[in-house]
């Protein structure tokens, strides 16, 4: 299984090639081809595999054997047995009828997470589909081309999948170069060309945890970023606020069997080792608002929850979700149905990485109205050039609040709930899409948080009247880096451009990336 590198995370969007091999594929390379356009190619050992599990399909077709899916009906109709000669139709049919999704389309990078989740998938060589489909699929990945899929309606799988291949058949629509066509046409201006169906493969393109997966996958992604950020973000306010840095001693934290929060310490002391504000005021009071006190045990939990929860994501990008699943045994194999296409390991760890977010969106809340709040920062009101006449980053709290309230409300498990569907053939149902979906929303929401925490802390940093060269370089380094593209407060203004382009640097890493040049790689 791939293991979770934080420091290679942060550096994902350099990254620009990606081979799918005999290994675990690791999240920053899946980062880097659904969000960054990294392309993608397949080793030999990929290429041979998925032959040899074709193979196997067309022996089971020539000898007729009962399998579901290649002889037989899908769900329910698995009792009917289905004639060669109306196989492809079959497969064609899955594709169409399962295309019912609604409402909205899916960002692109929810869409390539499907399809390279796909890839990933199918090509473990247990799943009997053509490598003339999956090649397909890479070449829409690799040319740009993004199939409208609306996002509403999916328990687990099957609507969203079948609406994001109806493009491989040359049916459904799909964006190439900013124009919305229709599939074929897509397909043509791209250079390429639909595939025909082969047996087996619509029920390959519509089954399995791919989507839960690619989602999830995503949203682990995101809050890695984020309270990774936030350790960055809680030594600025650690600085503007005067803080007693003692909360991070070291002999404080190890008395707790709590790896991840005896690093989160030791990252802000690190981020702060060079602040004369954090030596002038260690010991300055008896212990300030957990806020600040509680950062490295807060932080260090919310890192634990998504490291667990990274854990079952990335082992769900190594397996095979599929169903049948065709099994070689030298010349010949068997084809083993069950339920593996069930995504409650990912998206179980989905609604884990929820309320891993909340938690920390609560605090850096906290934080945001403690700068913002003349009667505990000590700066003027709301951080504003003229207070009264100026409102100064007031709003930007309510902000914060609103989006706290809106994490909150999204945090409910989805995986809890269960409504049976085809004729209760499928009566536990994992809703697996919906966890993934919450869960990828709520990391973004959170991300705008760290970015308005940013911003505050920026602001006081240009109120601070203690003298300058009093920072620590890797947070005044940040500072600066915000300040290049938002400048000082002079006076009100719009902000919300603003809070969009600081969260755009908070999600690239960027911040991270500036903090580690004058520290080195923080840790998680």
């Amino acid at each position: 299984m791939a293991k979770l590198d934080i420091v290679k995370l942060s550096k994902c969007i350099t990254i620009q090639n990606v081979c799918i091999g005999p290994g675990p594929l690791p999240l920053e390379e899946f980062i880097a081809v659904v969000r960054y356009g990294a392309k993608v190619k397949f080793s030999d050992e990929y290429r041979q595999r998925v032959v040899r599990s074709r193979i196997l399909v067309e022996k089971i077709l020539d000898e007729n054997r009962v399998v579901y899916g290649l002889t037989t009906g899908f769900g329910d109709n698995v009792r009917t047995i289905i004639p060669q000669e109306e196989a492809i139709e079959l497969q064609y049919n899955i594709l169409r009828s399962h295309a019912v999704s609604v409402g909205e389309p899916l960002p692109e990078d929810e869409v390539r997470a499907i399809w390279l989740m796909q890839l990933l998938s199918l090509g473990r060589g247990y799943s009997g589909i053509r490598m003339e489909m999956l090649d397909l699929i890479a070449q829409c990945l690799n040319s740009g081309i993004y199939p409208f899929v609306p996002r509403f309606g999916s328990v687990q799988a099957l609507v969203l999948e079948a609406n994001v291949n109806l493009v491989l058949i040359g049916e459904g629509q799909a964006w190439y170069k900013g124009e919305l066509l229709t599939g074929a046409e897509a397909l043509q201006k791209a250079g390429l060309s639909p595939l025909a169906p082969a047996c087996k493969e619509g029920l390959c393109l519509t089954n399995g945890a791919n989507s839960a997966t690619g989602l999830a996958a995503l949203a682990l992604y995101d809050s890695l970023i984020a309270v990774q950020t936030a350790d960055v973000s809680a030594a600025m306010s650690y600085e503007a606020l005067k803080g007693n840095i003692l909360a991070c001693d070291p002999r404080l934290h190890s008395v707790k069997e709590h790896p991840n929060q005896i690093t989160c310490a030791e990252n802000i002391r690190i981020l702060l080792h060079d602040s004369s504000i954090m030596e002038n005021n260690k010991g300055q009071s008896v212990q300030d608002p957990l806020a600040l006190r509680s950062v490295p045990q807060m932080h260090g939990a919310v890192k634990r929850y998504l490291a667990d929860a990274g854990t079952d994501i990335l082992e769900e990008m190594a397996s095979c979700s599929d169903n049948p699943v065709l099994w070689p045994d030298g010349d010949d194999g068997v084809a083993l149905m069950g339920a593996n296409f069930d995504s409650t390991f990912s998206s179980g760890a989905a609604d884990i990485i929820s309320i891993a977010d909340s938690n920390l969106a609560k605090l850096l809340e906290r934080r945001i109205d403690k700068l913002t709040n003349r009667n505990f920062s000590g700066y003027p009101a709301f951080l504003a050039a003229k207070p009264g006449v100026d409102n100064g980053y007031m709003i930007l709290q309510y902000t914060a609040a609103g989006l706290v309230n809106e994490i909150r409300g999204l945090a409910l498990p989805a995986t809890a709930d269960s409504i049976p569907t085809c004729a209760n053939w499928e009566d536990p149902v994992s809703m697996g899409l919906l966890a993934s979906q919450k869960a990828l929303d709520i990391a973004q929401k959170l991300q705008y948080i760290v970015a308005i925490e940013l911003m505050v802390t920026s602001r006081a940093f240009d109120l601070f009247t203690e003298g300058v060269g009093c920072f620590a370089s890797a947070t005044q380094a940040v500072r600066d880096k915000i300040r290049t593209i938002v400048p000082p407060m002079t006076g009100d203004r719009h902000l919300s451009p603003e809070v969009e382009k600081v969260k755009k640097i908070v999600s690239e890493g960027e911040i991270i990336r500036v903090a580690e040049t004058y520290v080195g790689n923080l840790g998680y």
